[in-house]
């Protein structure tokens, strides 16, 4: 037994050798990368950008001299991920600095101010007497500044006004920090500095403040209040390169719309089997009044929950960990946030929506019947098991080198894909329940075609909000909330169409191994789980044993 036990133990360490070989190289790149941003902590700076762009620049030059052929399947995956990542960070930060140029013009007075922070990061002893006159004097700049302004053409996004004005705000911060360093530790710079400090601060913020409002939106409100940023065509075939989806932006519209042909199919099944005939919308708005009170919710959550992962262990269809199951917990969303995210949000805990008492009735009534227990039940398990916290419980326990790699394609497509899994074992309990999961099937779609039409200019903010309320059924807030978290809420442009992507890429993928009889669902499923975040037609290779090259670039052609 004993002699058993060594050869297992001596075949994982050569398992993990292999394994490791550019893990210690993408570990080194994480720290020296966080070392570097807590040092040049100003990242609306020439500094940042210079310094940041020769380091990544640097790392990719290294990594090319790599003998790319001698790695093993797991580096080869490895190399390709960190290039891949390495090449997207080089072009969007010659983005944000080309960015930054354009509004650099306002920090003509920062020059004093960044030496003295930059001075501070080796504790540089001031010489507070001549640092007060600087200050008054770059003060009575910034003043001239501010009070040219209006005369100075406006910026033509509040886009571009914020960057001015969070670039303002920056030096700002950071001068606060160095002075906040000095003060009462400095006898000397304690006595000159407080009022100069003070009037220079103040300057800074109004400046900031007018620099803000200085602007007239080449994308007008039209009438929803979202005002977000169209990246154009060309930058998002960028940003699909980079994530590995060989598909043009009309392709995965159109995939979209066939998708959801296919879900307006399935509900006018439903709804007929509930006796609404072909009047689906009316058969959604009765689940929606099956709605739980306030209090009663949090506990048919936790029931949702168990159901859920009891379903996919007793089915075999996937490996539970038993602390997975124990840690995680949940919590309420205020009304403030449900604004933004009027459903569930997870991981290790499951962020339950429903009303508060600040809310209207109307809104009361929204949160409620969009959080009803048919819709929930295929969301619950989206965000705790085997979705999202089962997901981080992994990424954290396994090849933890490449969790910077990770991508809502993964993350979120994960997600889905259960969703579809579940639909086609027959995890509907009724009609009631396939009304719920296909209400959210539909709104993945939708995702698709709004996302991507507002991106390439086709559809304005109340547009988006319109499909989601006449094609969907959205309650109008929850519609209007959607369409804020996507265009205003930090997501990035992609964010939104990568859950039903994603989850085709793991469809397709399934099909390849587990419908052809290469590996069962649970070897699948725990395969997947085991190489962390990473693109899906990255993780092809892995699962399906398709070859990469050094320099692989998008080519799967997965809806085909």
């Amino acid at each position: 037994m004993k002699k058993t036990y060594l050869i297992l133990f001596f075949c994982l360490m050569a398992t993990l050798g292999f394994a490791i070989e550019l893990a210690q190289t993408i570990q080194t790149y994480q720290a020296d990368y966080g070392a570097l941003r807590r040092l040049y902590s100003n990242s609306l700076s020439d500094e940042y950008f210079s310094r940041i762009q020769k380091f990544n620049q640097e790392y990719l030059n290294n990594l090319g001299k790599v003998n790319y052929n001698s790695l093993s399947e797991d580096g080869k995956i490895d190399y390709v991920l960190f290039r891949n990542y390495l090449e997207k960070e080089l072009a969007e930060l010659a983005i944000e600095k080309a960015s930054f140029d354009e509004i650099s013009e306002v920090l003509a007075f920062s020059k004093p101010l960044e030496d003295f922070y930059q001075g501070r990061r080796r504790a540089k002893m001031p010489e507070p007497q001549k640092l007060a006159a600087s200050w008054n004097e770059v003060a009575k700049q910034v003043d001239v500044q501010l009070k040219n302004l209006p005369s100075t053409p406006k910026y033509n996004s509040w886009q571009k006004a914020d960057l001015a004005a969070s670039a303002v705000e920056a030096v700002d911060r950071a001068t606060g920090e160095a002075y906040n360093y000095y003060f009462d530790y400095d006898p000397m710079f304690t006595w000159w500095m407080p009022e100069p400090w003070k009037k220079l601060d103040e300057s800074m913020k109004g400046y900031a403040k007018a620099l803000r409002e200085h602007y007239t939106n080449s994308v007008k409100d039209d009438g929803s209040g979202i005002i977000g940023r169209p990246i154009g065509r060309e930058a998002l075939e960028k940003q699909l390169a980079f994530e590995m989806i060989a598909y043009s932006p009309e392709e995965l519209i159109a995939e979209a719309e066939k998708q959801f042909a296919w879900c307006e199919k399935e509900m006018l099944k439903a709804s007929n089997e509930l006796g609404f005939g072909n009047d689906w919308k009316a058969a959604l708005e009765m689940v929606k009044e099956a709605y739980f009170p306030a209090g009663e919710w949090p506990a048919e959550v936790i029931r949702l929950a168990e159901e859920a992962t009891d379903y996919v262990e007793s089915n075999d269809l996937v490996t539970v960990p038993p602390l997975a199951k124990e840690t995680w917990r949940t919590i309420m969303i205020s009304a403030e946030r449900q604004r933004i995210s009027p459903f569930f949000l997870g991981g290790e805990s499951i962020q339950i929506a429903y009303p508060t008492s600040e809310m209207s009735h109307a809104d009361k009534m929204m949160s409620m019947r969009g959080n009803n227990p048919h819709f929930s039940r295929a969301t619950v398990q989206h965000e705790l098991i085997p979705g999202h916290h089962l997901q981080q419980f992994m990424n954290q326990r396994n090849m933890t080198h490449r969790r910077m790699f990770g991508t809502p394609f993964w993350t979120e497509g994960w997600a889905l894909y259960w969703e579809f899994v579940l639909w086609d074992k027959e995890f509907p309990r009724d009609a009631k329940d396939k009304v719920g999961m296909l209400f959210w099937r539909m709104h993945r779609c939708a995702r698709i075609i709004f996302s991507l039409n507002y991106h390439l200019e086709k559809m304005t903010p109340q547009e988006c909000i319109d499909l989601l309320v006449d094609k969907v059924g959205h309650e109008r807030a929850n519609a209007e909330a959607e369409v804020r978290r996507s265009f205003e809420g930090g997501y990035g442009p992609l964010y939104q169409i990568a859950y039903m992507i994603g989850a085709l890429e793991f469809y397709s993928l399934r099909d390849e191994v587990v419908n052809s009889g290469k590996m069962t669902e649970k070897e699948y499923h725990d395969l997947v789980l085991s190489q962390n975040a990473m693109p899906v037609e990255i993780l092809r290779a892995k699962v399906a044993g398709q070859p990469l090259k050094k320099d692989h670039k998008a080519s799967w052609r997965f809806l085909d």
